[in-house]
């Protein structure tokens, strides 16, 4: 059988490449993710293996012979899940990978801004040990308020590891409906939580209804000196907003590991201020948690292949109707 890889954002795919080939498979690899190559490379594939690509319907239609979609990563939001399930194609995904990478990445985010360590660091740099300036806005942690907007797993992790530092962490989620009294979370509504935290982090997909979540009306309603960060998808957050905020010194500091132009020019306005972080969507990788990642897609691949349902199944409509026929 014939499995592609539309993209991928790591050194190699050794990895992939053993285990397809140990298994009697064919690998084949885009060498680019434009919509024309992917419709011409799929047609006679039986699995897909993708990362950022868009697999929209003409990808899908295409896909005449594909009998499962396996996406490197959490979110699902740059596949046709509809039309998948319409033509029979599972979708899988590995929601469980990544937690501490990303969490870790978030927590170092919030104490690198709420401390100023890269401004004092480059003020040092220059020679000017003694012009640290001591009035800025350094919050105490054990007096602070952490609100976390998406309680999924990732969150969860976030709230955690907060707690070790003794900040107090409040949550919205649609599906948490009581307080996580084992983690000491307490649930809020949305508009609590922009009133009320210090800190702000998302770990939600991006769909129309959470687009621009968090915009100028929003930012309006936070406290002063509020610490924004998203390590989620960039169209969560109005960048524009988030200029004005920073403008008018009502935000005190952005960490962001996504932004709204997945390809950011140098000229980017977020990049003029120096309490801005930026990574280029990173968060999630340590060399342990990206050789799991590759070894775990390749095996939903291989278990649909063999005629299995996979541990992580997006599409649950799809059952009775795929074209493994797999009950």
């Amino acid at each position: 059988m014939k499995i592609l890889i539309t993209d991928y954002v790591w050194p190699n795919i050794d990895i992939e490449k053993k285990i397809i080939e140990d298994n009697g498979h064919e690998l084949i690899v885009a060498p680019n993710s434009d919509q024309s190559t992917l419709i011409n490379l799929i047609k006679d594939v039986d699995a897909i293996l993708f990362c950022f690509a868009d697999i929209n319907e003409d990808v899908l239609e295409a896909a005449k012979k594909c009998k499962v979609a396996c996406r490197y990563g959490i979110g699902v939001d740059n596949i046709d899940i509809q039309k998948a399930t319409e033509l029979g194609i599972i979708i899988t995904n590995i929601p469980d990978y990544c937690l501490d990478e990303v969490s870790d990445h978030v927590l170092a985010m919030l104490l690198n801004l709420n401390r100023s360590i890269m401004p004092h660091d480059k003020k040092v740099k220059e020679g000017l040990w003694h012009e640290v300036n001591k009035v800025e806005r350094i919050r105490r942690l054990n007096k602070s308020t952490l609100g976390i907007i998406g309680y999924g797993r990732i969150g969860k992790n976030v709230a955690k590891k907060a707690n070790v530092f003794g900040i107090e962490v409040i949550a919205f989620d649609p599906l948490l409906k009581d307080d996580d009294q084992e983690n000491n979370v307490k649930s809020v509504t949305l508009d609590y939580l922009f009133k009320n935290s210090d800190f702000i982090t998302l770990h939600i997909p991006l769909i129309k209804e959470t687009k621009h979540l968090i915009s100028f009306d929003q930012i309006q309603i936070m406290k002063d000196d509020v610490i924004i960060i998203n390590a989620a998808r960039g169209g969560l957050i109005d960048e524009d907003a988030l200029i004005k905020g920073l403008s008018s010194e009502k935000i005190l500091g952005v960490g962001l590991d996504v932004m709204e132009d997945p390809n950011p020019k140098a000229s980017n306005e977020l990049f003029k201020f120096k309490n801005v972080i930026v990574t280029p969507h990173t968060a999630y990788f340590s060399q342990e948690s990206n050789e799991e990642l590759q070894e775990r897609v390749v095996g939903e691949a291989l278990t649909v292949l063999q005629g299995n349902f996979p541990e992580n199944l997006i599409n649950r409509d799809v059952i009775g109707k795929n074209r493994s026929n797999i009950n």
